[in-house]
Formats: C-alpha cells, structure tokens, sequence
C-alpha cells in the first residue's frame, strides 16, 4: 500500500500536516519540493477558434453514404 502525506522540513525535522493510518515500521521515501517562481512560458499549440471562418462543412456532411449501401 502507498500512502502520501504532505508536510514541511524545518531545520533537520519533517514535520507531517497529519498522522499516518499505520501502526507498524515500514520504509518511507522522503522527496523535496523546490518552490518555483518560473514564469509560464508560452504555451504552443492550436488556440480554440483559431480555425473559425477559415473551413466550411458541407450541407450535406450528415447525409448517409451511398457507397455504404451494400454493407447495410
């Protein structure tokens, strides 16, 4: 079983924001989280409505497919 705490490392002590369900030794892996002040670099990709104007669906887009016939 996994279980995942947060809490905070002050001068050479964890201390946990709550108390873990177990009541026997088990490992543990402690991993640091570095605050970062990054900035939000800019994101690529397609923006929505990017596309608008630019195509047109035909009228006629919905309409069964003659080709199809046989196989239905």
């Amino acid at each position: 079983m996994l279980t995942t705490l947060s809490g905070t490392y002050r001068d050479g002590t964890i201390f946990l924001d709550e108390a873990p369900q177990i009541d026997h030794e088990v490992p543990v892996l402690v991993t640091f989280l570095q605050e970062t002040t990054q900035l939000p670099t800019e994101r690529k990709g397609v923006r929505l409505g990017s596309w608008e104007g630019k195509y047109k669906v035909p009228d006629d887009f919905n309409d069964p497919i003659d080709d199809l016939a046989d196989y239905m």
